[in-house]
């Protein structure tokens, strides 16, 4: 194992209020009701672009115009709302001891900045966004993109998420599917902090049978 790849909103951080309230001023502007439970749920793993063709209807109107004050939404008040996951700086310095680490979300421009903003780019070797790719996750765009990038096959690496979308994806890409909370997986942890434990455990096994 060389390469260990993590999602953002759910896994790094804890994104939730974030990304409602971002939702909900784009909604505003537009004139619509907040968002309801459901959707509330459903911004937390989508891409912008997704939420609003699925929310208003691919090519609609509306949809475009979303897109419009989205991009004219400043994110900076909500990043104030995103909480990293306890303990997420020392996590990622006993990982990058023995893995390269890339992250690979659904986000668009607020990529690079969260990076900036949380001091990670002393960890994270790559972070790629919807706007590196063709297409967001469930397909396999993001993580066939940092497979690219280092070099790596994807027996030799690992993604960590917490949705179902992320699942998909690393199947899709061939990739082991390590999920955090809720998510179903055959390798999961409850919290962040137990990662270095099972990825020392999958690397171990690993080792065995290419041994």
């Amino acid at each position: 194992m060389e390469l260990v790849i993590f999602d953002c909103d759910g896994v790094l951080f804890d994104s939730w209020r974030a990304n409602v309230a971002y939702y909900n001023e784009v909604l505003r502007v537009l004139g619509v009701p907040p968002l309801d439970p459901e959707w509330e749920r459903r911004v937390h793993f989508l891409a912008s672009a997704q939420v609003y063709d699925d929310m208003f209807g691919a090519g609609s109107e509306l949809a475009v115009r979303a897109r419009r004050v989205a991009a004219a939404v400043d994110y900076t008040p909500f990043f104030d709302l995103m909480e990293p996951v306890p303990g997420l700086h020392e996590v990622l310095a006993e990982l990058a001891a023995s893995f390269r680490l890339a992250m690979a979300t659904n986000r668009g421009t607020t990529v690079q900045e969260i990076l900036d903003r949380f001091g990670l780019r002393r960890f994270l070797s790559l972070a790629v966004g919807v706007r590196d790719v063709a297409r967001p996750k469930p397909h396999p765009d993001l993580l066939l993109k940092c497979l690219d990038h280092f070099g790596v096959l994807p027996a030799a690496a690992v993604y960590v998420g917490d949705a179902e979308s992320d699942r998909t994806a690393a199947q899709a890409a061939g990739v082991t599917f390590v999920g955090v909370g809720a998510v179903a997986a055959e390798h999961r942890v409850e919290r962040f902090c137990e990662l270095p434990a099972l990825l020392r455990t999958l690397a171990g096994a690993a080792a065995k049978r290419s041994g």
